[in-house]
């Protein structure tokens, strides 16, 4: 081959060296490249295990919790005792102003006894050490008591508390004690954002309760339409005069710690008796619900079926 350059030519370019990654398949914009199982596998176990980490750590701060609010029972028990021996002047007369200002205590400490009641209750849903113990009993017994015990403080406040009574409602089982429990955080709830002046209605009636199961919507057939619509359980409602909630509330609401906003100056309260309401009342396998309007109060309702629900049906 010669040496010599033809200056008529032009130059021969020297060809490109190939890139390393030369050959290999270049995913196109927006797909996922490939990725071996071990990796793809990797960061699921990271995930898995900071759940774990987060949940351990969650029930460790619950049981603290409820180990702390434990332990506030027993001298606030002694200081209410000491309250209610001095407002009774068994040790002694007292004057008018002295007896306001253990009054006041007083209802200080049933404030702070309701809020570490909210927290020991919490703390055993959190834990799964609370058990339904379900009996035969009087639903219309049930509300009535609470409204007695309730009716002093609505009093005091100057709000009305009205009770009706479902008619027609026969004898089912459910857990009184839990029972009493959702309705007076409900009451509480209202008369903590009920003004003076205004009112709460505690009822109780029998209602249709359409529980469609999961194999009933694929038949040609609706659950409703195979039911003779009778009532199957009892709708609980604690109406008020408040302010109301604003739609996108109303799930939020009933989560733990929940405080709607702009409420926390003029209210009272842990945020968490919706809360523990919603979850005894679906540990009796009921729902709860509010219907509510800024400026048109609130309704609180919630369901517990005559016959509860077997773990083979229940829907």
């Amino acid at each position: 081959m010669s040496n010599n350059h033809d200056p008529d030519r032009p130059p021969i370019p020297e060809s490109p060296a190939k890139p390393a990654d030369a050959g290999k398949r270049v995913p196109p914009r927006g797909e996922t490249p490939h990725l071996p199982l071990a990796d793809r596998r990797r960061p699921y176990k990271e995930l898995r295990q900071e759940n774990i980490r987060l949940q351990e750590e969650a029930q460790r701060r619950t049981i603290a919790l409820a180990t702390a609010a434990h332990r506030l029972k027993t001298p606030l028990a002694i200081i209410s005792g000491y309250i209610e021996l001095l407002l009774s002047q068994k040790a002694g007369t007292l004057v008018e102003r002295q007896l306001q200002i253990l009054e006041e205590a007083q209802e200080n400490c049933l404030r702070l006894h309701r809020f570490i009641q909210d927290f020991l209750t919490y703390s055993a849903l959190e834990t799964g050490s609370v058990t339904i113990k379900a009996e035969l009993g009087d639903l219309n017994t049930c509300l009535a008591e609470v409204y007695e015990l309730w009716l002093p403080r609505f009093q005091k406040k100057g709000v009305a508390l009205y009770l009706t009574a479902g008619s027609k409602l026969e004898l089912f089982k459910f857990d009184p004690f839990k029972i009493e429990e959702v309705v007076s955080n409900l009451l509480d709830n209202s008369l903590n954002f009920t003004p003076e002046g205004g009112s709460v209605w505690l009822s109780a009636e029998r209602h249709f309760w359409d529980r469609r199961r999961g194999h009933d919507f694929r038949g040609p057939i609706e659950q409703r339409k195979l039911t003779s619509g009778e009532p199957n359980s009892v709708k609980v409602t604690v109406a008020d005069t408040g302010p109301g909630i604003e739609p996108e509330y109303h799930q939020e609401i009933f989560h733990d710690f929940f405080r709607v906003p702009g409420a926390s100056e003029s209210s009272e309260g842990t945020g968490l008796g919706l809360a523990i309401a919603r979850r005894l009342v679906q540990a009796h396998g009921g729902k709860i619900w509010v219907e509510s309007e800024p400026g048109s109060g609130s309704r609180v309702s919630f369901l517990l079926l005559l016959e509860p629900p077997s773990r083979k049906n229940e829907g």
